[in-house]
C-alpha cells in the first residue's frame, strides 16, 4: 500500500506538527484537526497544510474520503476516545497509528540517535541536532521544541542520521530502536500512565534494551543503575563535573550565569567550551549531546564552535527580557524538579533580584501526585501567582485543584487566580524579575506579557 495522504488528529502539538512538516516536505497531501488555532498551526497553514478547528466529520477533506486505501491517520494520545473524527476513521476501516509509531517507522529507515529522560531531553536533542548541523555532519531531526537557531521543530537532511526526542509518555519511546541513545533522567512522572516510579524505571530499562547491540548507550551518572543487565549496547556515563566517561572540569562562571569549561571524553578533552545560553543545567545537557557527537567522530574544534553558537529552545529557560529594571524568563517546567532547577539557575544569574513566578499546573493527576513537591519548589520564589490546573487530556478529579499546592507554599505573597485575570494581576504589581512556568496554554501569555513589560518599564 502506497500512502499518499496524511491526516493528523492533534496536528498542533509539537511532535505532531514536526511529522506534518516532514510528510508535507516529502510531497504527500497533509491535513489535520486541532482544538484551537495557535502560532504553530498558523505556520503549518502558511506552509500549505489544511487545518480545521471543529471536531466534525463534515470537515474532513474530501480527498481522504475518496482515497481511504492510500490514507494514513495519525493521532496523539491527547485526542479523547470520544472524538467524532477518530471514531469515524475507526468505523470506516482507515489505517490509524499513534504519533510514536509514525515516528518509529520513519526512524527505522535511518541511523537513529534518540534522547530520552523525564527532564532535559528537549534541550539535549535540540543541541545534538545543532552540533551535527553546525559541524556539517547534518541530520534529520524531530524536536520537542522550537530551535532558536533554526526557528523550527524539524530539521531535514539527505544523510542517514536522525535525531529524535524519545518521549516516555505512554511508552512512546519503545517504538524506537536507536543506534545511539541518551538517558538524561528517570524521575517519577506520568503516574497516570505508569502508576508508580518502579514501572517508569522498567520502561526506561526496556528502552535501554532496544538500543542496538552494535550501538552506544549514554546515561547520566547515577541513573545508570536502572539499566541492569538489560542493555546490549556499549554503555557510557556522563555528568556535570563528576569524573566518568564524559564530564566537565575547570568550570568557570562569567557574565552572571554563562559557563566556560573543559569537556572531557575518553582519550581527550576540549578546552574552553562555552554555551550560547546560561545555566549550569545546560552544561550538563551539552556534555550529553557532545558525547554523541564525539562517538560519531565530529571534530573537537567543530564541537566547541557549535556549542558557542547554540541559542537554545523556545520555552526552555527562554530569557525574553533582561534589563537592570525588569527581566522576564519563560520556561516549560511542569515537574517539581524542573521548577527547582530553573529557580536555582535564575537565582544565580539574577542575583539579589526579587523573583515573581507564575505557574500553571499541568494535569490533575500530576497535581495530585506531586502537590507537596510543587509547594516546596515554588516556595523558592519571593512571590507566587498560581493559575488553575490545565487539564489537557484529563477530566477533573474531586478535591484536586491548584489550592492543594497553594495551601502548602511557604510564602506570604501568594495568590490563586484564573488565567483571564492574569494581565490585570500583573498590572497591579511592581515586577523585578518574572518567570512563567507550565506546559499548558500559559504559552499564549508570553507575547502579551513581554510587550506589556517592555511598555511599562520602557525597555
Amino acid at each position: 500500500m502506497i500512502i499518499k495522504n496524511i491526516y493528523l488528529l492533534g496536528i498542533g502539538g509539537i511532535g505532531m506538527s514536526a511529522l506534518a512538516r516532514y510528510y508535507n516536505h516529502n510531497g504527500l497531501f497533509v491535513a489535520g484537526y486541532d482544538r484551537t488555532p495557535s502560532k504553530l498551526t498558523g505556520e503549518l497553514e502558511d506552509e500549505g497544510i489544511e487545518i480545521h478547528y471543529i471536531d466534525s466529520q463534515e470537515l474532513i477533506p474530501e480527498r481522504l474520503l475518496k482515497e481511504r486505501e492510500s490514507s494514513l491517520i495519525i493521532y496523539t494520545p491527547a485526542v479523547p476516545k470520544e472524538s467524532t473524527e477518530l471514531n469515524f476513521f475507526q468505523n470506516q476501516g482507515y489505517r490509524i497509528v499513534k504519533r510514536s509509531m509514525a515516528l518509529g517507522l520513519i526512524a527505522s529507515q535511518k541511523r537513529t540517535l534518540a534522547v530520552a529522560g523525564t527532564h532535559g531531553k528537549t534541550t539535549t536533542s535540540t543541541l545534538l541536532a545543532h552540533l551535527l548541523t553546525h559541524s556539517g555532519s547534518g541530520c534529520t531531526a524531530f524536536l520537542g521544541g522550537i530551535s532558536k537557531n533554526y526557528h523550527t521543530n524539524l530539521l531535514l537532511d539527505k544523510g542517514d542520521l536522525l535525531v529524535a526526542e524519545a518521549d516516555e509518555f505512554d511508552r512512546s519511546f519503545l517504538q524506537l530502536w536507536p543506534d545511539i541513545a541518551v538517558i538524561t533522567s528517570s524521575d517519577a512522572d506520568h503516574l497516570d500512565i505508569y502508576n508508580d516510579h518502579k514501572t517508569i524505571l522498567e520502561a526506561f530499562r526496556d528502552f535501554a534494551a532496544q538500543v542496538k547491540e552494535s550501538g552506544s548507550l549514554i546515561i547520566k551518572k547515577g541513573v545508570d543503575s536502572i539499566v541492569g543487565s538489560s542493555a546490549k549496547a556499549k554503555i557510557y556515563s556522563y555528568s556535570y563535573d563528576s569524573p566518568c566517561d564524559f564530564y566537565a572540569s575547570d568550570i568557570k562562571i562569567y557574565n552572571g550565569g554563562f559557563f566556560d569549561f573543559t569537556l572531557n571524553y575518553p582519550g581527550g578533552s576540549i578546552n574552553h567550551c562555552t554555551l550560547g545560553i546560561p545555566g549550569w543545567i545546560n552544561v550538563e545537557n551539552a556534555i550529553a549531546a557532545s558525547a554523541v557527537a564525539t562517538l560519531l567522530g565530529v571534530e573537537p574544534e567543530k564541537i566547541r564552535e557549535a556549542l558557542a553558537a547554540f541559542m537554545g529552545v523556545e520555552r526552555r529557560f527562554d530569557i525574553r527580557l533582561n534589563t537592570p529594571v525588569c527581566s522576564y524568563i519563560d520556561d516549560y517546567a511542569h515537574h517539581p524538579k524542573e521548577i527547582s532547577a530553573a529557580i536555582s539557575s535564575i537565582r544565580n544569574i539574577f542575583e539579589g533580584r526579587r523573583l515573581t513566578g507564575i505557574f500553571q499546573p499541568h494535569l490533575y493527576t500530576r497535581t495530585r501526585d506531586f502537590a507537596e513537591e510543587f509547594a516546596q519548589s515554588l516556595s523558592m520564589l519571593d512571590e507566587l501567582i498560581l493559575l488553575d490546573i490545565y487539564p489537557a487530556r484529563e477530566l477533573p478529579i474531586e478535591g484536586v485543584t491548584s489550592s492543594i499546592i497553594l495551601d502548602n507554599v511557604k510564602l506570604k505573597n501568594k495568590v490563586l487566580i484564573s488565567k483571564d485575570k492574569l494581565m490585570d494581576e500583573l498590572k497591579g504589581r511592581e515586577i523585578d524579575t518574572l518567570i512563567t512556568f507550565g506546559a499548558g496554554d500559559i504559552d499564549r501569555f508570553i507575547e502579551p506579557i513581554t510587550e506589556y513589560l517592555k511598555q511599562r518599564y520602557n525597555v
